[in-house]
């Protein structure tokens, strides 16, 4: 387990230290189009978002920033490649933070002009290494981007803001190469206590990007590393909000509602397995008790094995069971079976 980073505030939350790992998304809307925005915005708190990016590409974008952030309930993060005005304007329109890119914005100057406002502002910054934009004097240095590179991009960083006087920092190192994702993290918690945003670039795909996302944020929350994570695919941003929080539920980092187990359909199962698998997780999607579900399949892989779950259901030849820490409560046709849970969770 590594050390505890420092904590730094973003709007309401405190990031870092003993503070939980919080979720992050980022709309796909066009910014300055506030009212799609804030509707995204509205629909990603109710799934679970904690904190929120939009992208920041022109005037027009920075100018909505403090309308967007009026109509919302958790921190506004703007994002800032290559023009250091629409961060300046960024920070006037009160947003909670800002990140840059390191790769795209270097002159000190405009640097020092930026942290000026946010000091002026209370605003912490992020650091937003990305693997695929990096300064072309480390990637002819490091012969590529290597997570060496990643991390020495970031650390330059640090030390101009350092110098500044400026300290309320967050960094990430973002690849879409999982190795080179996991050692940049790994390496840059060693050499500094400023807190982590956590994430796999281009990712891909809900299912790839899903599994590549998993094998590259598991690893370094398991490790103690970590304040922020964000789930990035090319899919529905509400998406990334309900894999990011089956990670921290998984890894048992934090609970969100029920936990679903089911297992894998096979010969021996005597009811439509996968069907109802995905009833009970609709179901159930809303359930904000701590509760963790079974479905399973036939006697086999019934009570016994799912012995630890608080409550499930197992298949069996025209009829089915329900259980409760694997005691057989009552045994109900297959057609009642997902009513009949869903009854007894609602006792629960």
């Amino acid at each position: 387990m590594r050390p505890m980073t420092k904590e730094v505030r973003v709007g309401d939350l405190v990031l870092g230290g003993r503070n939980p790992v919080r979720i992050q998304s980022m709309t796909n809307t066009k910014t300055a189009d506030v009212a799609a925005t804030v509707a995204q915005i509205l629909a990603l708190e109710k799934a679970g978002c904690e904190l929120v990016r939009v992208a920041v590409p022109d005037m027009a974008s920075a100018r909505s920033l403090g309308a967007i952030k009026r109509a919302i309930h958790i921190p506004l993060i703007a994002d800032i490649h290559f023009d250091h005005r629409l961060a300046l304007e960024a920070v006037a329109q009160g947003v909670d933070k800002i990140r840059i890119n390191p790769g795209n914005i270097s002159d000190p100057e405009k640097l020092r002009a930026i942290v000026a406002a946010m000091k002026e502002g209370d605003i912490p910054l992020r650091i937003g290494v990305n693997g695929g934009s990096l300064e072309a004097r480390l990637l002819q240095k490091h012969g590529g981007p290597t997570p060496e590179a990643m991390v020495e991009s970031a650390m330059d960083q640090i030390r101009l803001l350092e110098a500044m006087d400026f300290h309320e920092i967050l960094i990430s190192l973002k690849s879409s190469n999982v190795p080179a994702t996991l050692k940049a993290y790994e390496l840059i918690s060693e050499m500094t206590d400023y807190p982590l945003h956590l994430g796999v670039t281009e990712a891909g795909t809900l299912i790839g990007g899903t599994v590549k996302s998993a094998l590259g944020i598991g690893p370094l929350l398991m490790q103690g590393i970590g304040a922020t994570l964000r789930v990035s695919l090319s899919a529905d941003p509400l998406e990334e909000i309900q894999v990011a929080r089956m990670i921290l539920q998984d890894l048992q980092i934090r609970r969100f509602g029920v936990e679903l187990i089911a297992c894998p359909s096979c010969g021996r199962a005597q009811i439509d397995l996968v069907k109802l698998s995905r009833q009970v997780e609709e179901a159930l999607k809303a359930c904000e008790k701590p509760l963790t579900v079974a479905v399973m399949g036939c006697g086999v892989n019934g009570p016994g094995e799912a012995a630890h779950a608080d409550i499930g259901i197992a298949g069996g030849k025209n009829m089915g069971i329900i259980f409760k820490r694997g005691k057989i409560l009552k045994k109900v046709r297959e057609e009642d079976l997902l009513k009949t849970l869903l009854e007894e969770i609602e006792k629960m």
